[in-house]
């Protein structure tokens, strides 16, 4: 089925205060052009006719859902499919011109797995990018060589297969992404990111509604292509002028007065750091990058920083004197050659849909024992040295190697880690093969207590401050550990540890 949308002109490029809007400025493109939507990986009606200067994306549409792949085991308990990494052309202003993206499976975002916890996997993967790469299964507890790391690249035209057994007790949302060294940047901006979805039978909120988002960045050039990363975007993470949700522009999202939704937030940008907010509405913190909490948490806001995730619960409340959507809110993040955002910015909208009382959330959501004394403590410290072009950021005082061990670990032995950003800005801090409990933060050199438990793959480590963290590896083999924005990853802010058996 052919699947299209409208751009819609000029009124996108206003609400976007650090962005160059020469990038669009375009009078001879035509006011409203097609856009072939089946590589955004969802179906949107036409938007209404609108008048302007220039081409954009359209907005305002409901939120597309993401697609599943299809499950083409026949037996229980098992889940096979197939995924393609390969470079789509879409149409942004009619046939005039095309933009390239990559895609898994022709879809921007790729396909959403749904999986159970005890599943065995099965997934054929062909490269077709003009680059080798890697899936890398994020946060997901696989073994090292099924784990999509810099090792194993898949060269151009070439196929391997991932396999694995999802053990018990690893439900929550995590998400699949290239991880070939050099690449990982452009690869992700260029499209190639997908959801995952482990389920437990266990589930306390399976009663819930429940809605996913994907967030995602586009920066585009002049010509309306995907824009390659300049200096800034180097020194600083990429950021795009739009911030997009499961590959469309401010979406509207329906949520009845007094219903309660469980939604699930993917930051799968490559590098922005994303600060967000309902004020119209009740939030509740239920669940981090490894599964649900505790218990539910009142916020009044989320920081995610690229890579993280979050389960929320939104009860629909709609007061008049707040806006109803979801916005972006200022965050600094150090030092930066990017001008930094200054006002509110609206992600969604959100759509009063009748009146729709639900449930209450349990008190109790699941059962998190605090890890024990550790057995061996090490500090990561995580800094800039923009004088060496060559490795300006570094682990350790140290440029990736991937030929080199920065350390030994043992299988079951609990670690303590104290992770440091010596540096001018925030580095969200991810760990391979695990999720890991943070212990502390320290805020303006004071060490506070974190909160709460839970269970986290991705921790953002402010500039100047630090963060402990507990974990236990239960499989051996050699681990990544970097910062998340991935223009650093790829310029040297990357080690790894070979977890030896007991």
């Amino acid at each position: 089925m052919e699947r299209r949308f409208f751009l819609q002109a000029g009124s996108v490029l206003a609400g976007l205060p650090f962005v160059s809007r020469g990038a669009w400025a375009d009078s001879t493109a035509p006011d409203h052009a097609a856009v072939d939507h089946a590589a955004m990986g969802h179906s949107m009606a036409p938007a209404a006719a609108r008048s302007g200067s220039g081409p954009s994306l359209p907005r305002g549409e409901p939120l597309p859902a993401l697609q599943p792949l299809a499950n083409q085991a026949a037996a229980a308990g098992q889940f096979s499919g197939r995924l393609r990494a390969a470079p789509v052309s879409v149409a942004l202003w009619g046939d005039q011109r095309r933009t390239a993206f990559w895609a898994y499976n022709d879809s921007v975002p790729g396909p959403l797995l749904e999986l159970w916890e005890g599943d065995e996997v099965e997934l054929a993967f062909d490269n077709r990018l003009p680059q080798p790469t890697t899936i890398h299964w994020h946060g997901m507890p696989v073994p090292p060589a099924q784990d999509g790391n810099p090792h194993d690249p898949v060269p151009p035209g070439g196929s391997r297969h991932y396999r694995f057994r999802l053990p018990d007790d690893c439900a929550g949302s995590y998400w699949y992404h290239p991880h070939p060294h050099g690449h990982t940047a452009e690869q992700a901006y260029r499209g190639l990111a997908g959801a995952v979805i482990i389920r437990s039978k266990r589930d306390p909120l399976r009663h819930l509604p429940e809605k996913h988002l994907l967030l995602s960045d586009l920066k585009l050039d002049d010509n309306g292509q995907i824009a390659a990363n300049d200096m800034a975007d180097l020194h600083d993470g990429r950021e795009g002028q739009f911030l997009l949700i499961n590959g469309a522009w401010q979406p509207q999202i329906a949520l009845g007065r007094g219903e309660r939704q469980r939604w699930r937030i993917w930051n799968a940008s490559s590098s922005r750091i994303i600060k967000l907010a309902l004020p119209a509405h009740e939030l509740q913190l239920v669940g981090s990058d490894g599964g649900l909490l505790a218990a539910p948490r009142d916020i009044d806001s989320l920081l995610l920083s690229p890579g993280e995730r979050a389960e929320v619960v939104v009860t629909g409340r709609f007061h008049a004197d707040k806006p109803a959507g979801l916005i972006s809110q200022p965050y600094v993040r150090g030092k930066r050659m990017h001008a930094e955002q200054t006002k509110d910015e609206t992600l969604a909208s959100v759509v009063e849909h009748g009146v729709r009382p639900t449930l209450a959330l349990p008190a109790t959501l699941r059962d998190i024992a605090p890890l024990g004394s550790p057995g061996h403590r090490r500090r990561i410290v995580l800094s800039e040295n923009m004088a060496d072009a060559k490795a300006p950021f570094l682990i350790n005082g140290r440029s990736y190697d991937m030929h080199r061990i920065d350390g030994t670990g043992e299988v079951g032995r609990i670690e303590e880690w104290e992770v440091v950003a010596d540096a001018h800005m925030d580095h969200p801090f991810h760990l391979h093969g695990t999720q890991f409990q943070v212990l502390a933060r320290s805020v303006d050199g004071i060490w506070e207590d974190e909160p709460f438990l839970a269970w986290r793959d991705v921790v953002n480590v402010p500039a100047g401050e630090m963060v402990r963290l507990r974990f236990v590896q239960a499989l051996p083999g050699l681990r990544m550990y970097h910062c998340h924005i991935l223009e650093h990853e790829d310029q040297g802010m990357m080690a790894q540890i070979d977890f030896l058996p007991r």
